[in-house]
């Protein structure tokens, strides 16, 4: 089978966007009928003339999940290990170029944050730091999980793209989960977004849900920064590379996130405005596509918007967030990624989620299963 970058080669950034143009309402609704979909179909309900058709695929959207998943909402929370990094981007907070105080968890303030979180009942844990290989890398990642392990039944990683052995070594410790983003599959601009450090390298970053597969990893969670370039283009290429994934590593799971570029230190504007409508007819178009997929909401959206994600396609969602190193506990005024949005406490999700006539889930899976 070709790699997904010989199949990515195959695509043009402006014949996507210009087929996404000429979709017709007949197009979205030939799509919506039809049992099977593909990514040609995905296409179709991310069009423009598809937002037409909102209602319809919300309706759908809810009955594909309730089917799928039950109602149910799986919580997590995010615990920063470090703010350091070697890469210059020109959206993030921890960029190597702003002159900000950085900060990694030592294994006694490691604990103390996880102390925190497991009083607030959380089980799934996310794990997230800055790229910064010298000074947490590998090691100490195997570190922190060993020590996170025997408190949190699953745990997931946001850091730096690693090599396939340096997955296996991390699945091997109990990492249930990887995430990582391309942020936009824009390669020409991608160099402008991301101008110094191993991030830069495009291929590299392309490649590495390739490398995660072939470790084992159990759930591999992939998306795109929403703001950087045409929101339409990029998420074709997100799903037509979980739909790549999925076909060659079919032993894993895959959930799809949505960050949307928010405020943070030193970061640029955005280039393209997403608005709550345009997220909600993503969102749609992934579950109508592909009932299999989880689907994860994160702080960065308003408490009005999470609100009503609950019963239109959503599985997971992140609560009561600190995107600092030491943020709930340690050091709450070390510089934050980004700013959150939905700043409620776990209580109070947990609260609005029973409301809505949805269970929430404070375990992701448990290893017997596996």
């Amino acid at each position: 089978m070709k790699s997904f970058n010989d199949l990515f080669q195959q695509y043009q950034w402006d014949e996507i966007k210009t087929r996404l143009d000429n979709v017709t309402l007949s197009d979205v609704e030939r799509s919506l009928q039809k049992k099977n979909k593909t990514i040609e179909d995905f296409l179709n309900f991310i069009s423009p003339v598809a937002a037409q058709k909102l209602e319809v695929m919300a309706k759908m959207a809810q009955q594909l999940t309730q089917k799928r998943f039950g109602k149910t909402i799986q919580l997590y929370a995010p615990l920063y290990l470090s703010n350091e990094c070697q890469n210059i981007c020109t959206y993030c907070g921890f960029s190597l170029d702003n002159a900000i105080k950085r900060k990694t968890l030592t294994d006694t303030e490691l604990m103390i944050e996880a102390s925190v979180l497991k009083s607030m009942d959380v089980n799934h844990v996310l794990l997230v730091s800055g790229e910064a290989n010298k000074k947490v890398g590998i090691e100490y990642f195997l570190n922190a999980i060993r020590l996170l392990k025997p408190h949190f039944a699953h745990i997931s990683i946001e850091v730096q793209p690693l090599s396939e052995e340096e997955y296996r070594q991390l699945h091997e410790v109990g990492v249930n989960a990887v995430l990582v983003y391309q942020e936009t599959y824009h390669q020409e601009v991608y160099r402008e977004y991301h101008t110094k450090g191993k991030k830069s390298n495009f291929s590299f970053r392309l490649e590495t849900p390739d490398r995660i597969g072939k470790a084992g990893i159990h759930k591999i969670g992939l998306g795109v920064l929403l703001g950087l370039e045409d929101w339409r283009v990029d998420s074709f290429f997100n799903a037509f590379h979980i739909d790549y994934l999925q076909k060659q590593y079919w032993k894993s799971r895959f959930s799809v996130s949505f960050p949307r570029l928010r405020p943070a230190e030193g970061i640029i504007e955005p280039n393209f405005i997403m608005e709550d409508r345009d997220l909600l007819q993503l969102i749609c178009a992934y579950r109508i596509w592909n009932e299999d997929l989880e689907i994860s909401i994160s702080t960065r959206e308003n408490e009005k918007f999470r609100n009503h994600i609950i019963s239109l396609g959503a599985t997971t969602m992140s609560a009561a967030s600190k995107t600092n190193p030491g943020g709930y506990a340690v050091d709450k005024e070390s510089l934050e990624q980004f700013e959150t949005s939905d700043e409620r406490s776990m209580d109070e999700i947990k609260s609005i989620i029973r409301k809505a006539g949805y269970d929430p889930v404070m375990k992701d899976w448990d290893a017997i299963y596996s």
